[in-house]
């Protein structure tokens, strides 16, 4: 590879990369890359993120601008009673661990992935929408193949919810009984109404037959959504939260949503501590990640969680005052599962698109006639930290998906995020720390084996070898350790410029990740 090299991408599944490529090919940006990738991914990983769901792009460009374009789901304007509300639960089996997850139609919050894509589109692309919506459209109309990871989505992990009602088993053509790993998913519904939006625009999603649709369902069949949800729903343009580690600058997503800021908290805790020279996977390192994971979840619980719309709160979170008694706790240490897919794009003039999108588990309905699977975030546990059906009406929920850009100096080095519900933020922070304290190449940052801290318990991947040692340090929290790697601990597509202005890639290899560059 040589400096010429147009631009890299690191995405879900190998057609969602090459969606990006092409864009690369035809002569667009990182931007143009970014969206047809988006909506490539709508197809070729339709059991973690939909036309209807939400999510994030964190943009850099070479007018060295830093934009966080915010379209998440957005709470619902208007309650009803719960007795009317269809909502139920269903477990959610990773392989070693069950989360429980709630669908329904009282499950969905006002979806924002074809708003983001669309907007996103107009602020920074340089290519005709029709022209990048052709890949996702062709996929949709001829098929892709069902890598392995996509294959255990969704005859596995989330059947329950995809086959909930006949429209959801409509949803998909599988070519092949019994389906296999290689078989072929078709989504011809969904290619007939992309190339609808693509033609007449975002507006007949939002408000034309396919709104009255999704609305005439919920407002019949137990849902909340009204018109006037999806009539006002809008992108929001944020200044990213920004924090400093060990010389670099992390741009990453802002309050309200709680994912980018617990990592930059994370960081802070680990910028006192020489990593580098404790040796990675060493029983110290697993300790400090153990102990900075369990005071990030501590801090979250008693100073974020409560806090999360209030303005200034990520500064005020941050604070040096605000951590100084963590980063004692931490000093003393010292002295002795999601459904959410990511891509991550750089192109050869410095313009850098990290985005992270979800469709939840699935709501378990789909808009008739349209292939597409509509959100479950009110039914997450982790967005909805005070309970369910207790949400704030019309705030854009706050989300753990924590799309990353870290630059050196003012040029993007490193794009990464992930998916996996709660474990995002672990996962993300484990990426760079691997760059940064241990100088890992990319391939070895994203695919070394990871750990997860949350609720008393430090989950471990095979391949840490030291982690047996673990059980009489760690005496509060019970170590898990795993078989093999998982899509449990995330999928950290990574793309970065070396130092010597070489683009370069990894997919993660927990969720068949894949790199395309030309």
């Amino acid at each position: 590879m040589t400096q010429k090299t147009r631009g890299a991408i690191a995405a879900g599944h190998d057609k969602t990369a090459e969606a990006g490529r092409e864009m690369f090919r035809l002569g667009g940006n990182a931007f143009d890359a970014a969206v047809a990738a988006i909506l490539a991914s709508f197809v070729t990983e339709p059991g973690l993120t939909s036309a209807a769901g939400g999510g994030f792009l964190l943009a850099h460009t070479q007018t060295n601008h830093n934009i966080l374009f915010d379209f998440f789901s957005q709470t619902p304007r208007q309650k009803r009673p719960e007795d009317e509300i269809n909502f139920y639960p269903v477990d959610v089996n990773f392989g070693g661990a069950i989360q429980e997850f709630h669908i329904g139609l009282g499950s969905m919050a006002v979806p924002g992935n074809m708003a983001g894509v669309f907007h996103v589109h107009q602020r920074l692309g340089s290519l005709p929408f029709h022209v990048i919506a052709e890949p996702a459209i062709h996929y949709a109309k001829h098929g892709v193949k069902l890598n392995r990871f996509q294959y255990y989505c969704l005859t596995s992990v989330l059947t329950p919810i995809l086959m909930a009602n006949q429209n959801g088993q409509n949803v998909f053509i599988l070519t092949g009984k019994p389906i296999e790993p290689n078989g072929t998913i078709i989504m011809s519904a969904f290619a007939d109404t992309l190339a609808y939006l693509a033609k007449k625009g975002v507006r007949e999603f939002y408000q034309g037959d396919i709104a009255h649709q999704l609305v005439n369902d919920c407002q019949e069949f137990g849902g909340y959504l009204t018109l006037e949800d999806l009539k006002h729903y809008r992108v929001i343009e944020r200044q990213p939260l920004t924090v400093n580690y060990r010389g670099n600058t992390l741009f990453t997503n802002p309050p309200p949503s709680s994912g980018g800021t617990l990592i930059a908290w994370a960081l802070k805790l680990l910028s006192t501590v020489d990593l580098a020279n404790l040796g990675f996977g060493s029983a110290r390192h697993l300790e400090i990640l153990a102990q900075v994971m369990q005071l990030t979840n501590a801090a979250r619980q008693t100073r974020l969680n409560n806090y999360l719309y209030q303005e200034h709160i990520g500064e005020q979170f941050l604070a040096d005052d605000s951590i100084a008694q963590y980063q004692q706790d931490l000093a003393e240490t010292v002295n002795k599962w999601g459904s959410t897919t990511h891509i991550s794009v750089i192109d050869e003039v410095g313009n850098a698109a990290s985005v992270t999108t979800s469709n939840g588990e699935g709501s378990g309905y789909v808009i008739p006639g349209t292939g597409i699977m509509v959100n479950n975030m009110l039914g997450e546990e982790d967005l909805n930290p005070q309970g369910f059906h207790q949400w704030q009406k019309n705030v854009r929920i706050s989300s753990m998906m924590s799309p990353s850009i870290v630059l050196q100096p003012n040029q993007a080095e490193v794009v990464l995020g992930s998916g996996g519900s709660n474990r995002i933020r672990t996962a993300i922070l484990q990426v760079i720390s691997n760059i940064l304290d241990f100088n890992m190449t990319v391939e070895q940052a994203v695919n070394s084996p990871r750990t997860h801290g949350e609720n008393g318990r430090f989950h471990v991947e095979p391949g840490l070898t030291e982690a047996e040692v673990l059980h009489p340090l760690l005496t509060n929290q019970q170590v898990v350790r795993w078989r093999e790697k998982n899509l449990f601990f995330g999928g950290v597509h990574t793309v970065m410029k070396t130092s010597d202005n070489l683009l370069v890639g990894a997919g993660d290899n927990r969720r068949d990740g894949a790199v395309a560059k030309l």
